[in-house]
């Protein structure tokens, strides 16, 4: 009889694999990285399982945890999965209200907090039973180890009676609209989801190491912690997304999984620094850069390098591109973006350099990804090739379709949403709207909900715009609307660092919200709206715009944790704005002209 896929049986496994390089890499408060063996954390977990059972926590009920990304979420979530119970995870910057939500929503008999400031969010009410932080961990596990004396085969009994259909998880959707449901997501799905890793040669293997930074409330982060002893590569836990910077250079992991803005961010830095060198040192730079993009283009298609060039790149890799690589470790081999579109301008500036980003796509309904780039095959402006096991098909609209093991049970409570995505012969209808090449490459146009339909009934994909305007080193976000409206338009927001250095090249005194008023601004994003408008057609041209005095925010509520727009809270926040740019419109305007 084949074993049942769950989550405790992977975790059980890699425990007794015998591997000698660390499981994980804790940060310590001094700021230095601690190696926790496999014996440790399989230990803790142990523990951790005996004491949910000494709680009575049993199989089907869910518990929440409220926590950054740190090394005891992810052993508890293993030892939530050994007692059958469902793992209900909330984002670290909820709101009370949001935290509530999820509480209540999901029937948790429990909470882990990570300390004392996110236990303030909790409310008693409902089912919850048990209101815990890590500090209580200890507790937790000393009581575990006294009922594992008087009870020896109880988790074991446990395991036992987890079967693969079974529930692993509540993953709420963070949604760029209405309030989050909740991903219904089996041991199956989950288990079949890192098992894909085994048909994707040198993505990720046994001796790598990875920083991790993710909300493992997010289905990337989760992913990547539980593919971690899957494969047996090292885990560095990073709690605070403001480190990466300085997490890289100590860390210096050979995998590194992140959403497009961290990669945003280091391309914008990069340029600059290349920008601001003169002389000689800009004749280097610009002459790297050239033999850079010769040898990304080769390489692009698939044509060996020839001798000399292969020469001359190893030269500008020395001179100029290791200096870059030495800001993300130095031992960087797989570089992986997801959880929002990354820039073509972006993933071709990199591999230039030599650093090749593998962008891949899926979402939570589908238990994370479907598709992705690998080493051996990437084209960029494209989110890959179906995994292994994934079918894909294209809807009439050009909706994407997916077809897997991977595809979730529905959304909780939620049967009449859960219709909506759930398809005939276990399709499911991801909202995206797609193309697939005759390689099949898969290229996401759009969100077939925020397509703007102009009141010339002309069809625009605002989040290519978006993507256009942020290739500028001055652009942070942009929000494009114009759905019902005589024309395109665009909400822009600035990059402050960038900005207050061009301003201070010119004698602009005060700071982003000063400077976001400014006429030479104004003129400054202009340009850079005119530049996006040359490469489209005159309906898809943005034809008025608003710099903001702030950038959007999570705090306010305007971004998700992968930093996707939330549109209708922007629109909402700047609707004085939004209503001004088409105030006085002409009748030409009016009519589309």
């Amino acid at each position: 009889m084949t074993e049942d896929r769950t989550i405790a049986r992977l975790w059980r496994d890699a425990a007794a694999a015998g591997r000698t390089a660390p499981a994980y890499l804790s940060q310590q408060p001094d700021g230095n990285w601690r190696p926790v063996p496999w014996t440790e954390a399989a230990d803790r977990v142990d523990a951790y399982a005996n004491g949910l059972l000494s709680l009575g926590v049993r199989k089907g009920d869910a518990f929440s945890i409220l926590a950054t990304t740190r090394l005891e979420w992810a052993l508890f979530d293993f030892a939530l999965a050994h007692v059958g119970a469902i793992g209900a995870a909330v984002y670290a910057n909820s709101s009370a209200k949001d935290v509530a939500y999820i509480v209540e929503h999901s029937d948790s008999v429990g909470i882990l907090c990570e300390d004392e400031a996110q236990r303030a969010k909790v409310e008693r009410g409902g089912r919850l039973e048990h209101v815990l932080t890590f500090a209580d961990l200890d507790d937790l596990a000393a009581r575990g180890r006294s009922y594992a004396a008087e009870h020896p085969d109880a988790l074991r009994a446990s395991v036992e009676a987890i079967r693969e259909d079974d529930l692993f998880t509540y993953i709420y959707t963070s949604g760029t609209t209405g309030p989050p449901k909740g991903c219904m997501i089996s041991n199956r799905n989950y288990y079949a989801m890192v098992a894909v890793v085994d048909h994707l040669e040198d993505f990720t293997t046994e001796g790598d190491t990875m920083l991790l930074y993710l909300p493992l409330a997010h289905n990337f982060g989760r992913l990547m912690h539980l593919t971690g002893p899957y494969v047996g590569y090292t885990i560095a836990f990073l709690p605070d997304p403001l480190q990466v910077a300085e997490a890289l250079r100590q860390v210096r992991p050979t995998v590194f999984p992140s959403v497009p803005r961290v990669y945003e961010k280091i391309h914008t830095a990069v340029v600059a620094s290349f920008d601001s060198a003169t002389g000689v040192k800009r004749k280097l730079v610009d002459w790297a850069l050239g033999v850079g993009r010769e040898v990304s283009t080769l390489r692009r298609a698939g044509t060996p390098v020839p001798a000399g060039l292969a020469l001359r790149h190893r030269l500008a890799d020395r001179l100029v591109f290791a200096k870059v690589k030495d800001r993300l470790g130095g031992r960087l081999r797989t570089a992986i973006s997801g959880g929002a579109p990354l820039s073509l301008e972006i993933a071709e500036f990199f591999h230039a350099i030599d650093i090749l980003l593998l962008e891949g796509y899926g979402l939570t309904e589908c238990t994370t990804a479907a598709t992705t780039n690998v080493h051996s095959a990437y084209r960029f402006g494209t989110v890959g090739r179906a995994l292994p096991g994934f079918e894909l098909r294209l809807a009439e609209d050009g909706e994407l379709l997916i077809r897997s093991e991977t595809v979730f049970g529905g959304y909780y409570k939620e049967p009449e949403a859960t219709a909506e995505v759930l398809g005939a012969d276990g399709w499911l209808l991801t909202g995206d709207i797609a193309e697939i090449d005759a390689d099949g490459f898969v290229t996401i146009t759009d969100r077939k909900k925020d397509l703007i339909v102009t009141a010339g009934g002309k069809n625009v994909a605002p989040q290519n715009l978006e993507n256009e305007l942020k290739n500028s080193r001055y652009v942070s976000q942009a929000l494009v609307v114009g759905d019902r409206k005589p024309y395109i338009a665009a909400l822009v927001t600035l990059d402050a660092e960038q900005l207050e250095g061009w301003a201070r090249e010119r004698g602009l005194p005060g700071g982003l919200a000063e400077l976001s008023r400014d006429p030479q601004v104004r003129e400054l994003v202009a340009g850079i709206v005119d530049g996006v408008n040359a490469e489209h057609s005159r309906y898809e041209q943005i034809k008025r715009f608003t710099v903001l005095p702030r950038d959007f925010t999570m705090e306010d509520g305007e971004l998700t944790p992968t930093l996707k727009l939330k549109r209708r809270v922007c629109v909402e926040h700047f609707a004085a704005e939004l209503d001004e740019l088409y105030a006085g419109t002409t009748l030409n305007e009016a009519a589309g002209v």
